[in-house]
């Protein structure tokens, strides 16, 4: 039998539900606003992403939004989903006046 002679370690996150632990991890691997043209096309992250939201909703008992984020996350891990166009490169003509 294996013994240890170092003490047992506290563990640190004993004090968080499990629902705020998947909010952290959420929220860990969200993509964020700043790193969209990075990792836009990155289908790990885009997963991971989904994959961890769909932990959220499924903790908060919303198992439709959950299934719809598992969706998303097969989706980028089978290829079937792409990254969408950036937001901020759209129509460059809207808004002028064309007379």
């Amino acid at each position: 039998m294996f013994t240890s002679t170092q003490p047992a370690k506290k563990d640190p996150l004993a004090h968080l539900s499990t629902l705020e632990l998947a909010q952290v991890l959420a929220e860990r691997l969200s993509i964020q606003e700043r790193d969209w043209h990075r990792v836009k096309s990155n289908r790990q992250a885009q997963a991971q992403q989904q994959a961890a939201s769909a932990l959220v909703f499924l903790l908060k008992d919303q198992p439709a939004e959950a299934l719809a984020r598992l969706q998303q996350s097969v989706g980028w891990l089978d290829r079937s989903l792409s990254a969408p166009p950036c937001p901020t490169h759209g129509n460059k003509n809207q808004g002028t006046n064309q007379s």
